[in-house]
């Protein structure tokens, strides 16, 4: 694929997105486009900047596992944004984040996409993407939030995508969904625009919008798991989740809220 021209994923914004941009910066390689970003002045309250990447070197998900793909094999795309004001409920806005990823791939007549909690996008029972999101406070009450999203377009040879032990060991793509999947550029302005509006969204209302949707798409519900906590192991059945974003799991000894870990689905043995 190349390093991308800006002028051509910006032409697939639609007014408002275009309104709120800062920049769009893109990169044939780079170590990790959440980590520059991190490292980049953070955007005015309401706007936001974009880093797109071919390939990254150091790519992160969830609990610092990589996320390392060969060029040209899927999208590296992180988002920046910063709320006037810390929303109420942001532990869910990694969820909410979730549900625009989707809605973005249905408008591109991608089907069958599920999300898995808390930050695993899903397809054909393997891993399509993830979202990693962390959060960088100032000295003021603005809060800025970068969001990097790893979308499987093309995949080839070795691809390390962090997944979580005994749950999605096998990666699928784009190609593997549809025979004639959307650009790379399509594929990015679709997702920035419905990430701006995700994001402006969680800002007024907070989850309440979003949870709906996160039901309908909700991969876990009703499956049996077992979750490792850093407290302990969590075994029963998903029954999606609460207010605050934590995953609800129905046990033995009655109901359970998680609110991090690592899921493997019943019958799934960790790798060795």
């Amino acid at each position: 694929m190349g390093k991308l021209e800006v002028a051509d994923v910006q032409r697939h914004l639609a007014a408002p997105a275009n309104c709120r941009l800062e920049t769009i910066e893109t990169f044939s390689s780079i170590t990790s486009t959440n980590t520059y970003l991190l490292t980049q002045a953070a955007p005015a309250a309401g706007h936001y900047r974009v880093a797109i990447a071919d390939h990254q070197t150091l790519g992160r998900g969830r609990h610092d596992r990589r996320w390392i793909s060969a060029p040209g094999a899927g999208l590296c795309l992180s988002f920046s944004y910063t709320f006037s004001q810390p929303p109420a409920q942001l532990p869910c806005l990694t969820l909410a984040i979730g549900v625009a990823v989707v809605r973005a791939l249905q408008d591109l007549q991608v089907p069958a996409v599920s999300l898995k909690w808390p930050n695993d996008i899903v397809a054909l029972g393997g891993k399509l993407g993830g979202i990693l999101t962390e959060v960088r406070t100032g000295g003021s009450d603005a809060v800025t939030v970068v969001t990097g999203i790893g979308l499987n377009v093309r995949l080839g040879g070795n691809t390390d995508i962090g997944s979580e032990p005994g749950w999605a060991l096998r990666a699928v793509d784009l190609c593997s969904i549809q025979s004639e999947p959307p650009t790379i550029e399509l594929l990015a302005g679709t997702i920035i625009g419905s990430l701006q509006a995700t994001f402006d969204e969680f800002a007024d209302s907070g989850f309440a919008r979003f949870a709906n949707a996160w039901r309908e798409y909700d991969w876990l519900s009703g499956k049996e798991i077992t979750v490792d906590t850093p407290a302990k192991q969590v075994a029963g059945v998903a029954v999606g989740v609460d207010r605050d974003g934590a995953l609800l799991v129905d046990c033995a000894s009655g109901r359970e809220r998680v609110i991090s870990g690592s899921v493997v689905l019943a019958g799934q043995a960790e790798p060795g």
